[in-house]
């Protein structure tokens, strides 16, 4: 069976909670006999690589520019899948899903995979927002499949939509071989246990301005506890630099972009992981915090509120005194390490009850 996926920037080492979703899930799918497309967005490809652990790469133009890349993107993906054949054009986020009648019309069966209300993200103005609505409601209703990765995404589509029949398959994790080495930690003035740790894109709905200003009112950072938030901009704006500038003036150290050992040493060594979102779907950075073993503290928005998780947890999302305060409670608890129970979120689980998605379409010999 061929399957043609779009709607991601690409896989491998590509910033985004969706790029980590596919760079886990498709190479799982290529193993078990799929052949599996992966189309990049090449303003985002450093590399020149054709495959990726089974997985095939094809590279199409996209402006490195937030309010066309995507939908500029998917277009050309859906002309280049009709030209492949392919058996299922499986096509992720409800921007890109603007598409989906489209792809339909040319004669694709297509998988939609929601990934979360982009709509609500504080970056888009009025017509974006608009638009990625549009490819939500489209995307739903004229997908031959949908997949959503929360209940909580799953109530969102059954109650605008009245589409019921979504197959609900929650973003996965690795159980990962924590490091032992700590040259990088050292290279950035770090100890042990002895800082604070998140990670995502430098965008309003991730929080972390709040973060940075609850940090500084913290008493953990007048005991020498840092505060570390790894990951940059995809596109450099006013936000992403006052966000820079704020986190210099605070003393929190930005490490960029980072995977592999280095994202390793700092996962392994952390004391607390925060995620302070406005907005998300269903946060793979928090399940790999949770895989390391990490004391957690996220804000109390549904998608954050899972079953693994309990009350001391949560913080209100947007109230900087009360993250200050639980920031404080957790680091003085000395909580980490803690086992956490993972078992729903299996990669290998989560590749099989795609393959039964895509094989209740075409049923696989």
């Amino acid at each position: 069976m061929k399957i043609v996926v779009t709607g991601t920037r690409g896989i491998p080492d590509i910033q985004g909670g969706v790029e980590t979703h596919c760079e886990e899930l498709f190479p799982r799918l290529a193993a078990m006999g799929y052949d599996i497309t992966v189309i990049r967005r090449s303003c985002y490809v450093n590399d020149t690589l054709e495959s990726y652990k089974g997985v095939k790469l094809v590279d199409l133009y996209a402006p490195k520019k937030k309010s066309l890349e995507a939908i500029w993107h998917t277009y050309s993906a859906v002309l280049k899948a009709r030209r492949m054949k392919a058996d299922i054009l499986h096509i992720h986020a409800v921007g890109p899903s603007i598409a989906v009648p489209f792809a339909r019309m040319l004669g694709l069966n297509v998988v939609m995979t929601h990934h979360g209300p982009d709509y609500d993200r504080k970056k888009w103005g009025k017509l974006a927002r608009t638009v990625i609505e549009t490819g939500e409601r489209w995307g739903v209703k004229n997908a031959s499949r949908v997949i959503v990765i929360s209940k909580v995404i799953n109530n969102i589509i059954k109650s605008k939509y009245n589409r019921t029949d979504a197959s609900l398959i929650f973003n996965g994790v690795n159980r990962p071989t924590k490091s032992l080495r700590k040259d990088y930690l050292e290279s950035l003035g770090l100890e042990s246990r002895k800082y604070i740790v998140t990670l995502g894109r430098f965008v309003p709905e991730k929080g972390f301005h709040d973060l940075i200003k609850a940090y500084s009112e913290t008493t953990a950072s007048l005991e020498g506890v840092k505060l570390v938030i790894a990951g940059d901009a995809d596109h450099p704006d006013e936000y992403s630099e006052s966000l820079k500038k704020q986190a210099k003036d605070a003393g929190v150290i930005l490490t960029g972009f980072i995977k592999g050992e280095c994202l390793n040493q700092l996962m392994t060594n952390a004391a607390l992981f925060v995620l302070p979102s406005y907005h998300e779907g269903l946060p793979i950075a928090l399940l790999e915090a949770m895989s390391y073993d990490l004391d957690v503290l996220v804000s109390n928005i549904p998608a954050n509120m899972i079953d693994e998780l309990g009350v001391d947890d949560h913080f209100p999302v947007g109230d900087t005194k009360a993250l200050a305060l639980a920031i404080d409670h957790k680091i003085s608890a000395g909580a980490t390490p803690r086992s956490h129970d993972l078992s729903r979120y299996n990669w290998d689980h989560i590749a099989g009850q795609t393959a039964k998605v895509y094989n209740s379409i075409i049923p696989q010999k």
